[in-house]
């Protein structure tokens, strides 16, 4: 879809195919103006928060004069109340295809980097339909959670990788990769659990971009000062597929929400299914390529690495508690610090560093990885998050727009 490569024909053909299946099973009191089933608004997300918000009037006419039920009114509900299902389980469905990844690596043979590529496109896509260019505008005037979260990801995570891998006593090899995960950006997967969390979407894609385009900098420059090596890295690379990726899809499912909103509605209730297939798709292919290394990497490693997302993830959450940041955005910086991108980690050991040992930390860091964030995200998602009593005018002094005569309306 973004590359006009013909064999990602099938990326298209099935966005095309979306809205039709949507308009096929969607309630008939709603059909005529595309608007979403009464029973989405039963989903517990964001997700279904903005299209509740989009058939607001719809719903009240519905309310007024209730029509009666058809055969696709109800595989529609039961399919908005399934889809909450499946996202809840999300580390459920991460557990399984590791598991199936690790015994039987090559069922996933065919998942080509084609195919790769197109998932990571795919979830980028279906978190960019929920945004607008006003998100990326609120969080770019006030960028201090980006700040602070890119400190999280290129300051503690490094140094909690080193002093993790020193305390569990790893030889030189393993450290070297273990701080090379502790020193990579932020995985792509944490927008998809960010958004299952409640956290702020836009903030999570802003600090992934953030990261990953530091990445050119800070990764080599880390490894150099940590380990005493030079690790290169192909900055060019890096940036074109972080605009592949990660900002291309985000623009068009962006720009389909603010010019073709009733096409968005139709495919809202999928972007949640979409995003959690490609997740899992994507950690089982990267778990089958390096299934080997993970298994024979024992207790000794695999405790220390659980420990690097958990702890970073607790202290990406703590830390912007004490500096006065609100509840969505640390919820946002806990998931974004925990979730490394350990494919591009394990790319840079297999390119970069001369020992094959050094490749392990990134191929268990996948697993652990997934775990942690989706763990944290669905625990979140059931905890309300209390809008504050009145404004804290303090947080305005600490952590001030770039015009604070624009903020407070032209005056002090």
């Amino acid at each position: 879809l973004f590359y006009f490569d013909p064999n990602m024909k099938f990326s298209a053909v099935a966005l095309c195919l979306l809205p039709a299946l949507a308009g096929a099973f969607a309630p008939a009191s709603v059909q005529s103006s595309l608007r979403v089933a009464p029973g989405l608004s039963q989903i517990s997300s964001p997700l279904a928060n903005v299209v509740a918000s989009k058939s607001t009037s719809s719903l009240q006419m519905s309310a007024a004069a209730p029509a009666e039920e058809g055969f696709g009114s109800k595989v529609f509900n039961a399919y908005t109340k399934t889809a909450s299902l499946a996202t809840t389980l999300f580390p459920l469905w991460t557990v399984i295809f590791t598991g199936i990844a690790l015994k039987s690596p090559s069922s996933f043979d065919w998942f080509t980097t084609d195919y790769f590529t197109g998932a990571l496109a795919a979830l980028m896509l279906s978190m960019g339909i929920t945004l607008q260019p006003s998100d990326f505008a609120k969080v770019a005037s006030r960028p201090n959670a980006v700040l602070m979260q890119f400190s999280l990801c290129y300051a503690m995570m490094p140094i909690l990788a080193f002093g993790l891998g020193k305390a569990f006593g790893l030889d030189s090899a393993i450290l070297a990769g273990m701080v090379l995960v502790g020193s990579i950006n932020g995985g792509q997967a944490s927008n998809l659990c960010t958004y299952i969390a409640k956290g702020n979407v836009a903030l999570s894609v802003l600090m992934t971009t953030a990261t990953t385009l530091g990445a050119i900098f800070m990764t080599p420059f880390l490894c150099k000062s940590l380990l005493g090596a030079v690790v290169p890295v192909d900055a060019s690379g890096i940036a074109v597929s972080t605009i592949q990726v990660v900002l291309a899809p985000i623009a068009v499912g962006m720009s389909l929400n603010k010019y073709a909103p009733k096409f968005v509605e139709k495919i809202l209730p999928f972007a949640p299914v979409v995003g959690v297939v490609s997740t899992c798709l994507l950690v089982a292919s990267a778990v089958a390529q390096v299934a080997d290394p993970i298994l024979a990497a024992g207790w000794s490693l695999q405790l220390p690495i659980l420990l690097l997302h958990l702890i970073g993830g607790l202290i990406g959450y703590g830390l912007p508690r004490l500096s006065g940041f609100g509840e969505v955005a640390c919820r946002t910086m806990a998931i974004e610090t925990s979730m490394k991108s350990s494919a591009f980690g394990f790319l840079l050991a297999k390119l970069h560093f001369g020992d094959y040992a050094a490749r392990v930390p990134s191929a268990v860091s996948v697993v652990w990885m997934a775990l942690t964030g989706s763990i944290l995200a669905v625990i979140w998602r059931y905890i309300p998050v209390k809008a504050p009593e009145k404004f804290d005018r303090s947080l305005v002094e600490k952590y001030p727009p770039f015009d604070i005569k624009k903020f407070f309306g032209g005056k002090k």
